[in-house]
């Protein structure tokens, strides 16, 4: 039996492609390379030269979680948005075709891959969208380049992923770092994987789980290095929560089993009056992929409004 998720892929992407995106390779300088999916009437092309013209719709940014890359992320919501919105889905370096010769890994050079991206692409204002690591680099990019950032739509994430926060992760699901649990080797892995990140994990065969597997892993040891370089001491933790200018909008699932409702609220508090949080019934840590159609009715609200 061939891979399905090989065969669903190109489905998937010809389904955004009607919603009006194209997938556009983009060098952010020489050895680093993003791969993104971006609106099709801001790329023209004459004499086998492309160039990019600014968004005539609001700009929306969509950062994925680490267990995908980006459209495989976002596509519910690219369906969803895409009339309204000018929409913009990168892969995060070392995620579907995006990738660097450079040794950074912080969370930092994701944010400054990103923003030179958009730059390059004539974007200079969006409302950022992120899940889980998404939203971690989501918030380095509105610290870093705040005329940029202008709002902020995060879940299942944290501003810092400090040490103790993550001791109390591992607790929960039963590892002793991050690696084990966000780059599965094993279908009994990966079904642990989904079944902390949904609230109700479906029951798909294991070729499905091992088809995914085999497609979506890719570049392990960087991504160990990625993941490494998230976690800071204690010591180190800045506690920035009142270094952003932007409106942050968390949007959780009520089931999140790894950044769960006590860390939220005590987030929400620390960031500031700018900042509000809903929650979303029935959904755990990818809520977006889990729950799209109650995600997405909550997400129209909020960008209707920044």
């Amino acid at each position: 039996m061939g891979n399905v998720f090989v065969v669903l892929t190109p489905f998937i992407h010809g389904l955004v492609k009607l919603a009006g995106l194209t997938p556009q390779t983009i060098e952010i300088e020489p050895g680093t390379i993003m791969n993104i999916w971006v609106p099709k009437e801001t790329v023209t092309k004459k004499n086998q030269t492309i160039t990019y013209v600014p968004p005539t719709k609001p700009a929306v940014l969509f950062l994925h979680a680490f267990t995908m890359d980006g459209i495989h992320t976002w596509f519910l919501q690219v369906f969803a948005l895409s009339r309204e919105y000018s929409l913009y889905v990168p892969d995060l370096l070392f995620f579907g075709g995006s990738i660097t010769d450079r040794n950074e890994r912080s969370p930092s050079f994701q944010a400054e891959f990103v923003a030179k991206g958009l730059g390059k692409l004539g974007v200079e204002k969006v409302t950022l969208v992120g899940l889980s690591y998404g939203g971690a680099v989501g918030f380095e990019m509105a610290k870093l380049y705040p005329k940029l950032v202008k709002a902020m739509v995060v879940s299942a994430t944290v501003v810092e992923l400090t040490e103790s926060i993550s001791l109390e992760s591992y607790k929960q699901i039963g590892v002793t770092k991050w690696s084990e649990f966000l780059l599965p080797k094993t279908v009994e892995e990966f079904r642990r994987l989904f079944s902390f990140g949904f609230h109700k994990f479906p029951a798909f065969p294991d070729f499905f789980c091992r088809d995914i597997l085999q497609t979506m892993y890719h570049n392990r040891r960087e991504r160990t290095e990625l993941l490494e370089s998230l976690v800071i001491t204690d010591k180190d933790a800045t506690t920035s929560y009142n270094n952003y200018s932007q409106e942050i909008h968390m949007v959780w699932g009520d089931d999140d089993k790894i950044f769960g409702l006590d860390l939220a609220m005590t987030m929400k508090t620390r960031l500031g009056n700018k900042t509000t949080l809903d929650l979303i019934k029935d959904a755990g840590h990818l809520l977006p992929i889990e729950r799209p159609l109650c995600y997405n009715k909550r997400l129209k609200c909020i960008l209707e409004h920044v």
